[in-house]
């Protein structure tokens, strides 16, 4: 077998299935450039899903005829000044997007530098460079992808449909413009504008909130608990949403380090760890995190499509994640997410149905206002005035007496309690629902979190040691957490180089299988670097005690009772949901009353 030289055109497909994946690779790498160009405006055109045109439009500080024709080799870039690769500054470094995309499209590069008197533009096809010729071109950089994929077919067949690849470049775009509030982005299809974001203005924090909620939404903004904190140099900023505002997957959680979005198992497993006590395993919350590391304490050259990044010290990382998530939702108190109530509102308010058969509405109503005869409001006037006679006591329901200034607390002064279950307290702006049980549940079981974390979680020693098989790399890893995993109830230690011993385990378990709890913490510690097995077993049955001691639903209580457990629910911190994110209780607003009988 002779060994020979593969050709240029071959080495640049072969990096391209590295580089670009799909399309939304290349409009990453494209717009990555304009953002490394100092552009403050950047456009995006497709059509197709991207397949049969790409272009990215900048107003950055272009490129002259050589630097294109240098730009389109392979590992040319003007992003790194020296050859350090662990001081890396820009968005790339690499000098393998432009030839890449060359290699297996069509593409032409239109340049030209703010002091330059005309622009430039190549082309490159199949990986084929023509000569750069003049061209008409406003100062910035235009980069025109046609035909991806059509030097490799087989590459085309792997593609999804034309929504969902602009699905995924939306979520490219979203992302980068998320990191960088101070540039404008905009994404048209062909057919319509898919993204238009301007540029944020004003201070800085503000900003970026604008941004976040006019790409994750406005019920984010409105419900983000703001994250700071810094250790050991590492600084984490950015927000969280209070744990009622969650979804069904992890989409809405974004993670940037030095303003590079990233996709970190260690960073997502900080996010769960944090809002563990707080949502059920299939629930999600919504955050936004952004990292500065010192760009030598993290080497984003792990990938070429650098998603992925390694710290020099995660554990500093992973710990000021959580540390700084669990303190902001420590700090939030009983708040629960503004769309609680919007949600019960949406449930409530009326709704028009469709003619039925007869002719008639069938079901709810729509309130439609109308402009009433004089007559008629002279009518209404005399009806709505104070009645000489004041209602007879029978017909008053029997409300107990509440104290002076109580309505001035966050929750309330009780009112009511309904069917047992329910209980309607009344604010200086509104009204408070409270499911009885649930905050009560939550209050049960957050004192018990107190109480171990104070006296330790109890154990039990196992009368005959179990012996647990690991492979050599799982057995170093959980014994080096053992220490951690005793606070837990655990106690083991290594057993030769591939097995642990586990001696005693927590109390609060009964009868456990400690063969399969060690081995899924071994995995869990391998993908996420926490005991979460352990934790969530340790919470179930704290949950499960919390919720057999609370106060049950059916049980009447009376207006002291009330008002002690609102008071309790001010002062104990997570209160507004249960131990699996579901709100604790519903506000609704004067004015949102006001709204359901069309008095507004």
């Amino acid at each position: 077998m002779t060994i020979r030289r593969l050709p240029e055109t071959v080495i640049n497909r072969i990096a391209a299935g590295e580089v670009v994946e799909r399309p939304a690779s290349a409009v990453k790498e494209l717009v990555e450039n304009s953002l490394d160009a100092g552009a403050s405006h950047i456009e995006v055109a497709l059509r197709d899903g991207g397949k049969s045109l790409i272009a990215v439009t900048d107003d950055g500080s272009g490129m002259t005829a050589d630097d294109m024709s240098v730009a389109i080799e392979r590992h040319a870039t003007s992003k790194l000044t020296g050859d350090d690769l662990f001081d890396i500054h820009t968005m790339g470094f690499r000098g393998e997007a432009l030839p890449s995309l060359g290699a297996v499209s069509r593409m032409t590069i239109t340049s030209r530098p703010p002091d330059a008197e005309s622009a430039w533009a190549t082309q490159v096809e199949g990986g084929r460079v023509g000569e750069p010729a003049p061209a008409a071109h406003p100062p910035g950089t235009r980069v025109e992808i046609r035909d991806l994929f059509y030097a490799t077919p087989a590459r085309l067949k792997f593609l999804k449909s034309d929504r969902a690849e602009t699905s995924q470049i939306l979520d490219v775009v979203k992302r980068l413009a998320m990191a960088r509030p101070d540039v404008a982005y905009s994404v048209h299809d062909g057919a319509r504008e898919r993204l238009r974001v301007s540029p944020a203005n004003g201070d800085f924090l503000d900003s970026r909130l604008d941004r976040l909620g006019a790409i994750m939404g406005r019920e984010f903004a409105e419900n983000a608990l703001r994250i700071e904190a810094e250790r050991d140099g590492v600084r984490l900023d950015g927000y969280a949403g209070v744990p009622t505002l969650n979804r069904a997957n992890a989409m809405q959680q974004f993670l940037f380090v030095n303003d590079r979005p990233v996709r970190d198992k260690l960073l997502f497993g900080a996010v769960r760890a944090a809002y563990m006590d707080f949502l059920a395993r299939n629930r999600h919350p919504m955050v936004a995190l952004f990292l500065e590391v010192d760009p030598r304490l993290v080497d984003i050259n792990v990938h070429p499509a650098k998603a992925e990044v390694r710290f020099r010290d995660a554990g500093t990382v992973r710990g000021l994640i959580i540390g700084a998530l669990k303190h902001a939702l420590a700090e939030a108190g009983h708040r629960a997410s503004t769309t609680v109530s919007a949600a019960a509102l949406g449930a409530v308010r009326p709704v028009q149905q469709p003619l039925s058969a007869r002719g008639g509405y069938g079901g709810g109503y729509q309130y439609r206002p109308v402009t009433p005869s004089r007559g008629l409001s002279e009518a209404a006037v005399a009806f709505q005035a104070p009645l000489d006679a004041p209602i007879a006591p029978s017909a008053m329901s029997d409300v107990a007496p509440v104290p002076q200034g109580v309505e001035e607390f966050p929750l309330g002064a009780a009112r009511a309690q309904v069917h047992e279950t329910y209980i309607v307290s009344q604010t200086d702006d509104g009204i408070v629902i409270v499911d009885q049980h649930a905050a009560h549940e939550r209050l049960v079981y957050e004192s018990m979190k107190r109480s171990l974390s104070e006296t330790g979680v109890s154990r039990q020693a196992l009368l005959i040691p179990e012996v647990v098989e690991l492979g050599e790399a799982e057995t170093a890893r959980i014994t080096a957490r053992a220490e951690e995993l005793a606070e837990l109830g655990l106690v083991l230690e290594a057993f030769g180089e591939d097995a642990v011993l586990v001696r005693e385990v927590p109390a609060l378990l009964g009868q456990i299988d400690a063969k399969g709890l060690v081995r899924d913490l071994a995995d869990e510690l391998a993908a996420f670097g926490d005991a979460y097995s352990l934790k969530e077993k340790l919470e179930e049955v704290c949950g499960t005690m919390a919720c057999h001691g609370s106060v049950r639903a059916g049980r009447r209580l009376n207006a002291e009772e009330m008002n002690a457990l609102l008071r309790e629910m001010e002062a104990t911190p997570h209160s507004g949901q249960c131990n699996h994110g579901r709100p604790t209780y519903v506000e609704l607003k004067l004015a949102d009353i006001e709204r359901l009988f069309g008095r507004r």
